[in-house]
């Protein structure tokens, strides 16, 4: 049990160490209100996890753009950074070349969290498994075990829901030894040589194929053996966000090449007359720069099939994996109808989820959500008003796609559920602006460029209206 405070505050348990868990843990922390951790690793396994760090990242080591002007994950990191949070702290500390993105070296970084959690006297961290729903006496809960929570709890939480089940597969990236892949057939390129911090433009690995190579590699992809399902999952849906690479090969030839193998923005310096037919792209994975991940290639491809059929790819012939790719069940909730505006489950006050089992998708939406589940419980622990963030704002926008932005019926149906299903942050979900025409210079603007002004106007109006906020808020919590 955490330790009272000198004003005589109970402690908030928060269950689950993941990115969700430890950014509401540091939330409650940074506001005073003393917090009990709970996460079941090492002592309980999981089936994605590979060791017990809170904060681990199990799939790519890139948090997308950081492009906070044209971006809406971009958005939301600088929005999470100006609200104090401890991700994207340990992220900025630890990331590594990635082009205009934010990639990091993922053990440093769960390092680096779990450092921060220990280190704060107002966090208790216990290791164990909570397998049943918080017991009366604890009053303020935050669930944050994510999409791999343990099937005990996550029976708990579906008795007390009464809702079905909802699942999707996720799946992981297979990661290569940089030394031995054959640079005599590859080269370093970001595509269209964008750069950002610390990168120079050349900061991906790519491998050309030309289209009988490409052509083989498909049909191969599609009759390598899988992962066996279990006959209960058979008619889980996948999350478009993240879809296997053989399942999109299925869709169609082309679909690989329009997707993450797309030739576009990439020169090939050895053969420079030629454009390739299709692109792999591998990204760095560590500070070290001795690991580098196959961009979009998240697999359900059995072991063997997996070395066989990478290794038809120019320059990965004789390459090494230290991690070969996998896939894991993600289980979430039916946000819009459980949840209310301040993520409680609306039929048991206190009791709030964060992180991906609320239905967002990815890292930095997950410690979004948890960043926000933190700050509200710690407002209601001190006796104030719960403000969630202006619906312009990029946690606004993706809290309010969870808590009731999502459509319950489709439009032009006549009534039909349309399920709710995770999204990762985009413009979309902000409310609209008018796109402007003309530029600063009174010049008009066309096409692409409408689309590029529009977002970057969104941007500005969520960081003058998060400024607002946090300043609303802070000043209630300092009176």
């Amino acid at each position: 049990m955490a330790p009272m405070t000198k004003h005589g505050l109970g402690p908030v348990h928060v269950i689950g160490g993941g990115l969700a868990g430890s950014e509401a843990a540091w939330a409650l922390a940074r506001a005073g209100v003393p917090v009990c951790l709970h996460e079941m690793r090492p002592v309980q396994k999981t089936a994605a996890h590979q060791s017990g760090d809170l904060g681990e990242l199990v799939c790519s080591n890139s948090l997308r753009s950081d492009d906070a002007g044209g971006n809406a994950v971009g958005l939301l990191h600088e929005e999470l950074r100006r609200a104090g949070s401890l991700v994207m702290a340990s992220a900025d500390r630890n990331r590594v070349p990635a082009g205009s993105a934010l990639a990091v070296d993922r053990v440093s970084f769960a390092k680096a969290i779990t450092a921060q959690l220990e280190s704060e006297p107002l966090i208790t961290i216990t290791r164990e498994e909570i397998t049943t729903l918080p017991p009366a006496d604890w009053d303020s809960v935050i669930v944050a075990t994510g999409p791999l929570t343990s099937p005990a709890l996550g029976q708990a939480i579906a008795d007390l829901t009464g809702e079905e089940e909802l699942a999707f597969f996720d799946a992981i990236a297979p990661i290569a030894y940089k030394d031995s892949i054959d640079f005599s057939k590859t080269w370093f390129q970001s595509r269209y040589d964008k750069t950002g911090p610390g990168s120079t433009g050349a900061d991906y690995i790519n491998c050309p194929l030309d289209e009988a190579t490409y052509n083989r590699f498909v049909d191969e992809l599609i009759a390598g053996e899988k992962t066996e399902f279990k006959e209960w999952e058979d008619t889980t849906p996948y999350f478009e966000g993240c879809l296997p690479i053989e399942v999109m090969a299925a869709r169609g030839r082309e679909t690989l090449r329009f997707g993450p193998m797309k030739p576009v923005g990439l020169t090939n310096p050895h053969d420079p007359e030629t454009k390739p037919h299709a692109i792999v792209q591998l990204r760095q994975d560590n500070a070290l720069g001795t690991l580098y991940n196959l961009v979009g290639f998240q697999t359900k491809l059995k072991y063997a099939e997996q070395t066989r059929i990478f290794s038809m790819i120019p320059g990965l012939e004789n390459v090494s994996f230290a991690r070969l790719g996998g896939l894991h069940r993600n289980t979430f909730l039916n946000s819009p109808r459980l949840l209310n505006e301040t993520l409680e489950i609306k039929r048991r006050p206190g009791l709030r989820f964060a992180g991906q089992i609320t239905g967002v998708e990815g890292y930095v939406e997950s410690a979004a959500i948890g960043l926000l589940a933190g700050r509200f419980a710690a407002a209601q622990r001190l006796d104030m008003a719960v403000t969630p963030p202006p619906p312009t704002t990029a946690l606004g926008a993706l809290l309010g796609h969870i808590t009731g932005g999502h459509l319950s019926v489709s439009p032009g149906d006549s009534g039909s559920p349309r399920s709710f299903q995770p999204m990762n942050i985009n413009f979309g979900l902000f409310p609209a602006m008018d796109t402007p025409t003309r530029d600063d210079d009174g010049k008009r603007l066309r096409g692409k460029q409408k689309t590029v002004a529009r977002k970057r106007l969104i941007s500005a109006r969520a960081l003058a209206d998060l400024a607002v906020w946090l300043e609303d808020t802070n000043r209630a919590a300092a009176e």
